[in-house]
């Protein structure tokens, strides 16, 4: 972190701020506590720009500005720091004499070269290696387990600092806990968290200095695709043309039609057009032309292979959280990396970028670090004949750095201030920290038309704890039609919803959880007179429906037993092959043609044929009424086609069956229609109920949130509290009141005990008879009631009504249950009292006051 640059600010053990220049520190010193009060000239003026201030306050809109653009000037003092901040030890200091000879060797032989980040100052103004400033932490939450969590959640939970100048490392490099503490930092300080937490969960993670593209290094993504954008893969046909040989024999005549070639020319044509079209649009959203090309200094993290089953090795932008590879374009060169045990620099060729780079630590030669490992000891120590020594390794010290703790409630609340705003190539991303938003919004991509984002195409919102399961809404602003996800769990088992508005009869596609359903129902569309719906899995076989609806006539006088559904014209029902079965004999379709009335059979057909059999039927007479219906058939009802004329003939008999069972499907059909109609305007009526009332689940382990938790919490606590009341009641001096009767004496004499037994026995006679006598008087009182009550009811029986004699039967169970419960009260009473004068007497006799006067 850039401390003067961001303006923060290190106060000293007196509250005076610590800064190499002494005008700028006067300037920007903030009035701190143990300071000299002001006089009442200074006061009221105060007074008076404070009046000021609130009313210029007042004027500015209540929307709060960016979170992410917003940098905060802190106060640090050095009284809160651990000594290890604000001092070095003996290790230490001979590791910085030794980086400080390696400084000056490396400032000798390469001049040209940019000045290292060796050892920069900490919050404290204190030299540390940046080495020792990564401390590997492993922290306990899933999502710090993989690297693309960690990568994200640092990318997340910071605000980025640019680096002042840009062309030129930090001077100042805090420590992870102090960056996280204020939420801010530049490239190095990222890098530096996201590292120590890689290196922490067991990755061969590394941080690096180089140079880096100017978008990178000012976390500019508004010309990089969303990565929540599904971007569909063009394949691109290429004819290949092979070359024609003298001597090769000529090709058939053409017969391919003119017209398709002209058309195949006119669509490659628009195609080139379109290619071009994209062209013109890259090169006018190609960025201007960076003055600081190649010089801005950017800080990344090294992912080596090995460690965690990672195959190759790879770049993690800690700003951004994504990933690139070793040879990514924007990534110019390499200065130096550095883990917590070492320093290397790079002194490979960086004229390419990091295409031609390779990070084979160990090849000295391509590069070179601070502290010698211990296979470069055993190569270059001498072994003479007699004289043997060994090697001396030397070791980073260990990290100064506090340990990094996050709480749960920072890893919930991940952004600054609970939102986040990134802008991409035409889309706009905002992340929410959960439970922030009423309805459970997380996340919404809005995606543009126009690089200047202007023109909304499309907007996506995701969703979390919700008590209605939505996962997922997407809304196309052209066409204004909005599609819904869920997840598993809702009663009605649905999947999605396809709609253009809420109101019943319009336009919709719902999609279910067909496993999760009883009827097997795994799609529904309506349209303005059809509606479709698919199956799985069904024991009859079915798996498709449509349906097709008439005009619904119109009224001037409500007709009596009329509904809102649309008069049903025609069912078709088919059904997969019953393998049980002959083709010939099972039913692929059933068509029923109810404004014809005619019904139509279409069964499967066998292997070796083309035309599957029919048979239609046509509606006949019903005579008999609904309770007894008889239908009356004929062979004239039936016109059948067989594709094997050899087959017999079926009986009329079979065919009655048939015509009667396929008018009891008829029936069922159109009752599953109508449940089905009735069905989505439940759930249109439910999703509208949701959508004004979100309601969110709360986890029963989340006791800041979950209401019940907090009270049962809450209850336990006053439990303890009365419980603790109740023992300090029970220390008290049950003695006091009777001594106070007799002048609180000091000593007590013989005369004294017997009386102060007396008194105290006598008055808990007295309460026990009074409680006795009070109980008897509320049994007496209410057997009296009763008894009235029943004497009432004697002499207005006859005239009494229903309502009258249930209150009487009420009164009576309740007046029996308390007579019961006071008779219960009164023996136990009489059964616990002489306990009690025992256990009093027993007491009074063992107290050290009058133990050796009533002991006698």
């Amino acid at each position: 972190m850039n401390v003067p640059a961001e303006g923060v600010e290190v106060a000293g053990e007196n509250n005076q701020p610590v800064s190499e220049n002494k005008e700028e520190t006067e300037d920007e010193v903030k009035v701190m506590e143990s300071e000299e009060p002001l006089d009442d000239k200074e006061t009221s003026e105060q007074v008076l720009e404070l009046q000021e201030l609130e009313e210029a306050l007042s004027n500015i809109p209540p929307e709060p500005p960016s979170v992410q653009n917003k940098i905060i000037k802190h106060v640090l003092r050095l009284d809160e720091f651990p000594p290890s901040y604000k001092e070095n030890t003996p290790k230490e200091r001979s590791i910085f004499a030794m980086v400080e000879n390696f400084r000056l060797q490396y400032a000798y032989l390469y001049p040209d070269r940019k000045p290292l980040i060796l050892c920069p100052l900490n919050e404290c103004k204190v030299q540390k290696s940046v080495c020792t400033t990564l401390r590997p932490t492993l922290l306990n939450y899933p999502e710090t387990y993989s690297w693309d969590g960690c990568a994200s959640f640092v990318s997340d939970y910071l605000i980025m600092e640019p680096l002042e100048p840009p062309t030129d490392p930090p001077k100042y490099l805090y420590s992870s806990s102090t960056v996280l503490r204020f939420q801010q930092g530049t490239c190095f300080d990222f890098a530096i968290l996201l590292c120590s937490i890689l290196l922490g969960a067991g990755y061969n993670a590394y941080c690096v200095s180089g140079y880096a593209v100017k978008e990178l290094c000012l976390q500019d993504q508004s010309r990089q695709q969303c990565p929540h954008i599904g971007t569909r893969k063009q394949k691109s046909q290429s004819a290949k043309k092979t070359p024609k040989s003298k001597y090769s024999v000529k090709p058939p005549k053409n017969l391919n039609s003119s017209f398709e070639r002209q058309q195949a020319e006119n669509l490659a044509a628009e195609e080139r057009k379109q290619e071009e079209a994209k062209k013109r649009e890259l090169e006018q959203e190609q960025p201007p032309p960076d003055p600081l090309h190649g010089l801005r200094v950017h800080c990344w993290v090294l992912v080596l292979a090995g460690k965690r089953e990672i195959p190759e090795n790879f770049f993690i932008d800690p700003l951004t959280g994504l990933s690139f590879s070793t040879a990514d374009e924007r990534f110019l060169g390499v200065e130096s990396l550095w883990n917590h045990r070492n320093y290397w620099i790079n002194m490979q060729d960086c004229r390419n970028g990091c295409k031609d780079m390779t990070f084979d630590l160990d090849d000295n030669v391509k590069w070179e670090c601070i502290l010698p490992t211990a296979d470069e000891e055993r190569k270059e120590e001498v072994d003479e004949e007699g004289d043997h020594e060994e090697p001396r390794i030397f070791e980073m010290p260990s990290s100064w750095v506090r340990k990094i703790e996050i709480s749960p409630k920072e890893i919930k609340l991940r952004c600054p201030g609970g939102r986040k705003v990134i802008k991409y190539k035409k889309a706009k991303l905002e992340k929410f920290s959960p439970y922030m938003m009423s309805d459970g919004l997380t996340m919404r991509l809005t995606t543009y038309q126009d690089i200047e984002c202007t023109s909304v195409v499309e907007v996506r919102e995701w969703f979390s704890h919700r008590q209605d399961h939505l996962e997922e809404r997407k809304l196309k602003k052209e066409t204004g039609v909005t599609t819904e996800y869920f997840k598993p769990g809702r009663t009605d088992a649905l999947k999605s919803h396809r709609y253009l508005t809420m109101v019943p009869g319009a336009e919709r596609q719902m999609d279910f959880y067909s496993q999760a359903r009883t009827d097997g129902l795994a799609s529904r569309v309506e349209l303005s007179s059809e509606m479709k719906e698919t199956f799985e899995d069904r024991p009859d076989f079915l798996h498709f429906q449509h349906v097709v609806f008439g005009k619904k006539e119109k009224h001037l006088v409500p007709v009596s037993g009329e509904t809102n559904s649309k008069p049903i014209l025609k069912i078709i029902q088919r059904f997969h092959h019953n393998h049980e079965k002959a083709a010939n004999d099972d039913i692929a379709e059933k068509a029923f043609l109810i404004s014809d009335q005619r019904i139509q059979l279409t069964y499967h057909r066998e292997v070796d044929q083309i035309i599957p059999p029919r048979k239609d039927f046509f509606r006949p007479f019903i005579s008999g009424g609904k309770q007894e219906p008889k239908v009356n058939f004929s062979p004239n009802l039936m016109i059948s086609f067989q594709v094997n004329s050899m087959e017999k003939p079926v009986k009329n008999l079979l065919l009655y069956e048939l015509l009667t069972n396929l008018l009891e499907d008829e029936i069922r059909a159109k009752n599953h229609v109508k449940m089905s109609e009735n069905e989505v305007q439940s759930i249109l009526a439910l999703r509208s109920q949701e959508e004004l009332e979100s309601k969110l689940t709360i986890s029963v382990y989340d006791t800041d949130r979950n209401e019940r938790a907090l009270m049962h919490r809450q209850d336990l606590e006053h439990a303890k509290q009365e419980e603790r009341l109740h023992s300090a009641e029970k220390e008290l001096d049950f003695l006091a009141p009777f001594l106070i009767q007799l002048g609180d004496p000091k000593n007590i004499n013989f005369k004294m005990a017997q009386q102060l037994k007396e008194d105290c026995l006598s008055d808990l006679k007295r309460r026990l008879i009074d409680k006795a006598n009070l109980i008897q008087a509320r049994f007496e009182k209410e057997t009296q009631e009763l008894l009235k009550k029943q004497q009432w009811y004697q002499q207005n029986q006859m005239t009494m009504t229903k309502e009258d004699e249930d209150s009487y039967l009420s009164y009576c169970s309740e007046a029996m249950f308390r007579i019961h419960i006071l008779e219960l009260r009164l023996n136990r009473h009489k059964e616990q009292a002489p306990k009690k004068y025992l256990a009093l007497e027993e007491k009074l006799r063992m107290d050290p006051r009058l133990a050796e006067y009533l002991s006698k």
